[in-house]
């Protein structure tokens, strides 16, 4: 993600400053542009935030939550604002996203793709007119070596079915005897196979008729192309927590 957004940040006209990646990396000192394959850049990765930080008016973060935690610390003392798409957060960490923002703009998303943002708004408001007599079931499919489930994008979802319909309890596996399907269960499953990069449904069940919400990526470059969006939506902002909903003027 780092490289993708290096290379599509110079085409669309903005200047990157700063590149930083964890004490050990095999990237270190190396120059992104080469990197990202978009020629010398004159950027040397780093290990050192602040360092990184110097210049900068927005700082864009795909990385592990310990490292986010550490980005807010350093971006809340440099005064410069924060763009994140890492999951996964620790509680503490989530917590410190609202510190961070009393001090500068922090935008967070589980997925930056501003089609699934979309797709959120579209399945809640699905959800409230087609009423209680429809079941809802997620599925969400990634390539053979993501790491966690389900996805961030699939709990997203599933916050969107929740802030439409109350008392939702999520099920993330049927096997054997499990019984009629209750009424406030809402199902969440992962697949994994292949290079497939993204694809989430939200299937909308009724008697007699069925909606299926569907978005799929095609390609990386639209998590890059979002968090780009979103920092150049963020930028001169006054200090806060943003969502994709605020970028799309939501």
């Amino acid at each position: 993600m780092g490289g993708t957004i290096a290379r599509l940040a110079v085409s669309e006209g903005m200047t990157v400053v700063g590149a930083v990646e964890a004490p050990g990396s095999a990237h270190l000192g190396r120059d992104l542009g080469e990197l990202a394959g978009s020629g010398n850049m004159g950027v040397a990765i780093s290990d050192d935030l602040s360092a990184g930080l110097l210049g900068a008016e927005v700082a864009i973060d795909f990385s592990t939550s310990a490292s986010l935690s550490r980005l807010l610390t350093a971006a809340r003392r440099a005064g410069v604002a924060v763009v994140s798409g890492t999951t996964r957060l620790e509680p503490a960490v989530e917590k410190q996203l609202d510190e961070a923002a009393a001090h500068v703009p922090v935008f967070w998303a589980p997925n930056t793709s501003v089609g699934v943002q979309v797709l959120a708004e579209i399945v809640a408001e699905a959800i409230r007119k087609l009423g209680p007599g429809f079941d809802i079931e997620i599925v969400e499919t990634h390539h053979r070596a993501k790491v966690d489930s389900p996805s961030g994008t699939a709990v997203r979802l599933a916050d969107a079915a929740r802030s439409a319909r109350q008392g939702l309890a999520a099920v993330h596996g049927r096997e054997g005897n499990v019984g009629p399907r209750r009424e406030e269960e809402i199902g969440i499953f992962a697949v994994r196979g292949g290079d497939v990069i993204g694809d989430h449904t939200v299937h909308l069940l009724g008697m007699g008729e069925r909606l299926d919400l569907t978005h799929r990526a095609t390609s990386r470059d639209l998590f890059a192309r979002g968090a780009l969006r979103a920092a150049q939506f963020v930028r001169g902002k006054p200090p806060g927590r943003y969502t994709m909903a605020h970028v799309l003027g939501g």
